[in-house]
């Protein structure tokens, strides 16, 4: 019987690592197979001119535009594009059978959007926490309802 590799992604918006299980009963590996760190830096750093100014329709008074995105929020879309295209190759050189995607609930829609039709029938499971922070030795005990740890 060919063994079931199941990697599971936990995420946020700067975070992530893809951690791997071989089947019922083996736990998660110690080891990471892959981590990701992107920015953590706040909108006002990232943006570092001030929002152009624009005159009202009517009238003599002016006032400050808004930027069309949050510099943050686009750093963090970028940053997820980048772990998804990661996955997205491994699943194309069959490193893996399943995934399991763990992350805040912003992160998550956003992970559900990059994916591919192949890339997101293998997701077996969805947990809408942040876990990044969370022992690898600790996981298992959030995953139980998800997967078979």
């Amino acid at each position: 019987m060919k063994k079931v590799t199941t990697w599971v992604l936990v995420a946020d918006g700067a975070r992530a690592r893809i951690l791997r299980n071989q089947g019922p009963g083996n736990g998660i590996d110690r080891e990471s197979v892959k981590e990701f760190e992107g920015s953590t830096a706040l909108s006002r750093d990232i943006a570092s001119d001030r929002p152009g100014r624009t005159f009202d329709s009517a009238g003599p008074g002016r006032h400050a535009m808004a930027p069309p995105s949050d510099p943050h929020e686009h750093e963090q879309v970028n940053f997820l594009r980048e772990v998804v295209a990661y996955i997205e190759k491994a699943s194309q050189n069959k490193s893996f059978d399943r995934l399991v995607i763990v992350a805040p609930p912003t992160a998550l829609g956003t992970l559900r959007a990059q994916l591919s039709g192949p890339l997101a029938a293998k997701v077996t499971g969805e947990l809408n926490k942040d876990l990044t922070k969370v022992p690898v030795h600790d996981l298992g005990n959030h995953l139980g309802h998800v997967m078979a740890v």
